[in-house]
């Protein structure tokens, strides 16, 4: 059996006796042996007979229709369609193939089902960093400019040296990891998005067998040296260089590790990649550090902050700018500008309700449930105010045996690089104490590898006989959560005026949980002391 693998190309061949149609009386041996190519051609995966110097006519498996038969120890039968192209119709045929010993039909058939599933495949036969031709679940569903821009900002250190320098998020990892030395000791571990290869390292320095760091940007060359500098820890680290939706790995994974958060947790949809490294490389009940993730909501009023977006916009009500009346385009202008989600820290007072949650356990949580994400909202206003839209932020969850510790990025929490994200409505409803706020939160992914948020809020009647009215506000937006507006400023301290009242403040433990998404509700008993989400 032989193997070659790249990034270009791809085959495995095998030796056998004879190959023969079904149609033949018995597969006469021959003095030439016949070689069985696997390989990929224009995205499909084939199994080609080679004698001599050349490929048999007529024998080509298309191995996406095909099946395989044992027939006995050295003997098997190939079904399949016509893989010819210019063929009108396709029939079916067989394919008797004789091996020279029971292991090589074994391995055989265990590559057959490989390649027949060759973009999910858990092959054993592949070198270990070897990457599939086919195009992978990644290309399918992400622009290239996106990628390659994407990848090549994860690329450079400096990038990197920010989330290093994020300490909350760097040493909350550290703890997660060290503080769980049982989970790590001893354990085949893969880091999904390894960047710099920082957590590798430290599922290292918890005793684990071995690390396969999984990289896909040209940052793995600087993992490599990184991990090299470092070479108690580094010769149990492997770094690979690939997505991991195409790379093979020699062995399961008992942990993956990863940080696959993007700006309200889902930006950037590493999630999703996450999820498919879970399907791929973990052993059933292996852990995953973090495990769970929820995405908080709440309304704001920012009166500061609406005015400013607003004003953005003047600029287009110019009558005469160099002779040009701008003003047929300030409506467009306006509603870009409130098309951009705000990232930036802010003062948790500003707050109008205590928040709400989404879960997403990443144990169980499907792929295709991160492409398109609905929450319905309601909250009950604290004081009366303008509510100028919706803040969010989010929280995971390192499920340890040891100890459960969270990474928060809430308002008034020690700020993170991810800072705090706002849908910012341009026409702010109003609402009175006590009186239900009601909307929904939909995100749609798209292919620029981030969302389309679509986000309504309403008031509803308040008062005598709210029980039989409706809504009386309501007021809608869009926004790309690809293009926000980086204002990232410390949160400001706010004085109070006639339309700006203080809010109470919301303590950690006012956040209200909503378990029914998981089996283990214990799993979101936040332990304030190790999170520092205590709010001043």
């Amino acid at each position: 059996m032989e193997v070659l693998a790249g990034q270009k190309h791809k085959h495995l061949e095998f030796t056998l006796v004879a190959v023969s149609e079904l149609s033949s009386s018995s597969v006469p041996p021959s003095s030439t042996p016949v070689i069985a190519r696997f390989s990929v051609d224009s995205g499909v995966a084939e199994l080609r007979f080679r004698q001599d110097s050349g490929f048999i006519d007529g024998f080509n498996v298309n191995l996406g229709t095909a099946q395989l038969f044992k027939l006995g120890p050295l003997k098997s039968l190939c079904i399949s369609g016509s893989s010819d192209s210019n063929k009108e119709k396709s029939y079916a045929r067989g394919v008797t193939i004789l091996f020279r010993n029971e292991e090589e039909s074994r391995d055989f058939h265990s590559a057959f089902e490989q390649w027949q599933n060759e973009d999910v495949t858990q092959g054993t036969h592949l070198p270990n960093g070897a990457i599939s031709d086919v195009k992978s679940k990644f290309d399918n569903k992400i622009e290239p400019s996106s990628a390659k821009m994407y990848f090549h900002y994860y690329g450079q250190l400096l990038h990197q040296q920010n989330m290093l320098q994020d300490y909350v998020r760097t040493g909350t990892y550290y703890a997660a990891v060290i503080e769980n030395r049982a989970d790590f000791t001893g354990r085949v571990v893969v880091d999904v998005g390894a960047g710099s290869g920082i957590l590798s390292l430290f599922a290292a320095q918890a005793g684990a067998k071995h690390v396969y760091a999984i990289e896909a940007s040209e940052m793995a060359e600087y993992a490599r040296k990184l991990i090299a500098g470092n070479p108690s820890l580094g010769q149990r680290i492997t770094v690979i260089k690939g997505k991991v939706e195409e790379v093979e790995l020699p062995e399961k994974a008992d942990i993956l590790i990863s940080e696959p958060m993007g700006t309200l947790l889902v930006n950037e949809r590493m999630l999703e990649s996450y999820i498919i490294a879970r399907d791929r490389f973990l052993v059933p009940k292996g852990k995953m550090f973090p495990s769970v993730g929820r995405i908080h909501m709440a309304p704001f009023s920012d009166e500061y902050l609406f005015v400013e977006i607003a004003n953005k916009a003047l600029f287009w009500q110019q009558q005469n700018y160099y002779g040009v009346d701008l003003t047929a385009l300030h409506g467009s202008a306006f509603q870009g500008y409130f098309s951009q989600p705000v990232v930036d820290a802010f003062d948790p007072r500003l707050l109008v309700s205590p928040p709400m949650s989404h879960v997403i356990d990443f144990n169980e949580a499907k792929e295709e449930d991160l492409y398109e994400i609905d929450i319905p909202l309601k909250f009950v206003a604290s004081v009366g105010t303008r509510v100028h839209g919706l803040a969010c932020w989010f929280d995971v969850l390192f499920n340890g045996s040891t100890v459960q510790r969270w990474l928060t990025t809430a308002p008034g929490a020690p700020t993170t690089h991810w800072y705090q994200i706002r849908c910012v409505l341009s026409q702010p409803i109003y609402v009175m104490a006590g009186q239900e706020i009601t909307g929904r939160l939909h995100m749609v992914a798209h292919n620029a590898q981030s969302y389309t948020i679509y986000l309504t809020l309403s008031a509803k009647m308040w008062g005598p006989g709210a029980e039989q009215g409706g809504i009386i506000q309501s007021s809608s937006c869009k926004l790309d959560l690809k293009e926000p507006y980086y204002r990232m400023s410390q949160p400001q301290p706010y004085t109070t005026a006639q339309d700006q009242q203080p809010h109470q403040l919301l303590q950690p433990q006012d956040i209200a949980i909503h378990t029914d998404d998981l089996e283990e509700p214990k799993l979101l008993q936040q332990p304030l002391e190790n999170s520092g989400a205590q709010l001043q």
